[in-house]
């Protein structure tokens, strides 16, 4: 007989919290001993099974009391992604494209309301020197991706409250498995990309995806070329104990742009009439983005009892990006010779990610408990360059785009040049208890996070030695009921929290800025059809707001953001060959306090209404079995022009299309190729994204690929 716990099921759930930043799919068996016979205290092992980015366990989405979406590879593959961005358009609560279509070289998020530009890969952060260079991980090495929405502080520390994207690796199988696939397309894309898994023996299995592609960027002048090769490999060593080692390289030798420009010619009316989406407001002769990176890592299971297990998740990032760009500094009244300044950044960063999580799975008389506790690590240490000095103008209705030399700038005359070093370590502790007791769902949860920054050398042609050393308690409990008819309503409370750096005009340092959210809703499954409606009310606290006793610069910590609203998801099959999936979005976010002039307002990037939908037909007999069609539209509403609110940004209604066929239907000899046809913003609708009205950015042009994959 097991030992017998002497505790109270709901004590705990209200004293343990919340998990870890895991998130892989495990190997694992299902255990269950029925030999016991006390009913009051007998330990019962259950299954290790997925952990999904919401909870960490083995909860589905639709059992969780928190809004989670997941986008998985079928998906992915018929809808033809190549970004992050473009994988989560038909989700609801989250806006993409934030720097428009032209902009590829980052993952830039704005979720329930909150910009976010925090991405995980397996449950990592990809680690973020708040300048510009993070690790992009390319959608070839992606089986699906998970967002969650809301405060996820108590899963993964320091993150905006809005929610977070979470990408999930290729990991390596058993069956063998090859394919080979080649792209053309809008921009004269060339890519190729293979992805080939299996058993090298009994005890190890691996799985290796590798792509080249080559593209002109959107903007004139500009192209994007991509290197990447992500082996990774599962060894047994024990029964008890498996081992994946992993390795994620990319080298990026170009990127597109970056530079933004003017909203009139944009957005909004110029006197020299409109822009085209692909005018370009910096100079080829400088403008590069060239960024490696090299992650390494491991993550280690081991079954310690038929009660407990040990995870482990450990990633060592080694990056760098060398960057010449130019920024505009005004327009002059002819509204076409846009002055500009010319810079350069040199940023390399090492960092460490380490998570240790323990798990424990049994039953305390009639209560399922999924016990986690752990602590997770992270450092990044990033050394910055920067110089930045006068350029030409540019007329920006008949552009010479070869104006800079970098002989002719003078750095030295700027006065902004900088050479410093920023270092962040974060350690969180964690405890989460999620119990089942007959058809309830509850989870409770805490996390005590400390955190800590440096910055020193030169900034800005200034001495810096700043700090922050900062510490947060963040907690989430949530309840779910699942009635036999397929429904599950839940309610849930979380918090989150965002260190922040600097110091007010008196040298004191800032406090942590802090977020909780209610959320209420209803998720469904039965008969075909998936579908979940969620409202929240999300409250940010202490945001940074000008000083109204200071210069411009200067900062206080008074402002306060809520966010309201409404998401609306579905997932039905029609028929066995027709399948639709659907999102809407309402979003009432409002700046509610603040001492600058923008109380009531609301933030940039904030649609208030989003509503989406994808159908699928897959006709499995007939004369078109074999094939798959798809179409998507996605609306998104408008959007405010600056912080001010003195203008909107219009709303857009884009069109997506897919084709795909299977070759087998033709004939035998063609078993395993098949071809695939992609075009997103069908009709080349021009839209915009603007930060403010000195810089906008044109979404994504029309663009049409076409694909050959072999299987084998």
């Amino acid at each position: 007989m097991k030992p017998a716990l002497h505790i109270q099921p709901t004590l705990l759930a209200l004293a343990i919290a919340s998990a870890s930043s895991f998130s892989i799919a495990e190997i694992g068996t299902d255990e269950k001993n029925s030999d016991n016979t006390d009913q009051l205290t007998t330990l019962e092992v259950k299954g290790q099974t997925y952990r999904n980015t919401a909870t960490k366990t083995q909860l589905d989405p639709e059992e969780t009391p928190q809004a989670i979406t997941i986008i998985d590879a079928d998906s992915l593959e018929q809808r033809g992604i190549e970004t992050v961005a473009e994988a989560v358009r038909y989700t609801s609560g989250i806006n993409t494209e934030l720097r428009g279509g032209a902009v590829t070289r980052l993952d830039l998020f704005n979720i329930r309301g909150f910009q976010n530009d925090k991405a995980y890969y397996d449950g990592l952060q990809l680690l973020f020197n708040d300048w510009n260079l993070q690790p992009q991980i390319d959608m070839a090495a992606v089986e699906q991706v998970e967002v969650f929405k809301g405060p996820t502080s108590t899963l993964y520390g320091a993150m905006p409250p809005g929610g977070m994207v979470n990408l999930i690796s290729k990991a390596p199988q058993s069956a063998d498995k090859s394919s080979v696939e080649v792209a053309l397309g809008s921009d004269n894309k060339r890519d190729i990309s293979i992805d080939s898994t299996g058993a090298l023996n009994e005890l190890m299995n691996y799985r290796v995806v590798a792509l080249i592609r080559e593209k002109e960027g959107q903007a004139v002048t500009s192209d994007e070329k991509r290197i990447m090769i992500a082996p990774s490999l599962d060894l047994k060593i024990s029964d008890d104990t498996q081992l994946n080692l992993n390795m994620y390289y990319q080298q990026d030798p170009s990127m597109g742009i970056y530079s933004s420009l003017p909203s009139k010619g944009t957005a909004y009316d110029n006197i020299n009439g409109k822009l085209s989406s692909d005018s370009y407001a910096g100079d080829a002769n400088w403008d590069t983005y060239e960024r490696d990176v090299l992650l390494l890592g491991y993550k280690l299971d081991h079954k310690i009892n038929n009660t407990w297990r040990f995870l482990q998740n450990t990633r060592f990032t080694a990056a760098k990006a060398y960057q010449e760009n130019t920024y505009s500094s005004s327009l002059d009244s002819d509204e076409r010779t846009l002055n500009r300044r010319a810079y350069l950044t040199d940023e390399a960063s090492t960092g460490l990610n380490v998570d240790n999580q323990f798990s424990g799975v049994f039953d305390v008389g009639t209560t399922e408990h999924n016990i986690l506790v752990g602590v997770d690590y992270f450092t990044l240490t990033s050394d910055i360059e920067y110089e930045d000095a006068v350029a030409p103008s540019i007329d920006l209705y008949n552009p010479d785009h070869y104006q800079i030399l970098k002989s002719d700038l003078d750095f030295a005359a700027s006065g902004y040049s900088s050479d410093f070093r920023i270092k962040k370590e974060q350690t969180g502790f964690y405890l989460q208890d999620q119990i089942r007791l007959d058809q309830w769902v509850f989870i409770a949860g805490g996390r005590y996070d400390q955190f800590k920054a440096t910055e020193t050398g030169i900034k800005y042609g200034s001495s810096t030695d700043t700090s922050v050393d900062q510490d947060q308690f963040s907690g989430r409990m949530g309840a779910l009921y699942e009635f036999d008819n397929g429904i599950s309503p839940f309610i849930s409370y979380a918090q989150s929290f965002e260190p922040i750096t600097g110091t007010d005009r008196n040298g004191n340092t800032f406090d942590t800025s802090t977020a909780e959210q209610w959320e209420a809703g209803i998720k469904y499954s039965r008969h075909g059809l998936v579908a979940s409606a969620a409202a929240f009310e999300i409250l940010k606290s202490k945001v940074l707001t000008r000083d109204p006793n200071g210069s411009a610069y200067d900062k206080i910590q008074v402002g306060e953001v809520r966010s309201r609203g409404l998401e609306l998801e579905l997932q039905k099959a029609i028929t066995s060959d027709v399948n639709i999936k659907a999102a809407y979005t309402f979003q009432d976010v409002e700046v509610t306090k603040d001492n600058s002039g923008i109380q009531g307002k609301a933030p940039i990037w904030v649609p208030e209404k989003q509503l989406s939908a994808w159908l699928t037909y897959a006709p499995q007999q007939g004369n078109l079995a074999g094939t798959s069609l798809g179409a998507g539209f996605r609306y998104v509403g408008q959007m405010q022009l600056d912080a001010a609110n003195s203008n909107t940004v219009p709303s857009y209604t884009l069109l997506d299309l897919s084709i795909g066929y299977d070759l087998a239907m033709l004939s035998s000899k063609w078993q395993g190729a098949s071809v695939k046809l992609a075009v997103s913003n069908a009709l080349n609708e021009t839209y915009y994204s603007c930060y403010d009205a000195s810089n906008c950015w044109f979404g994504d042009e029309r663009s049409i690929d076409v694909s050959a994959r072999y299987d084998f």
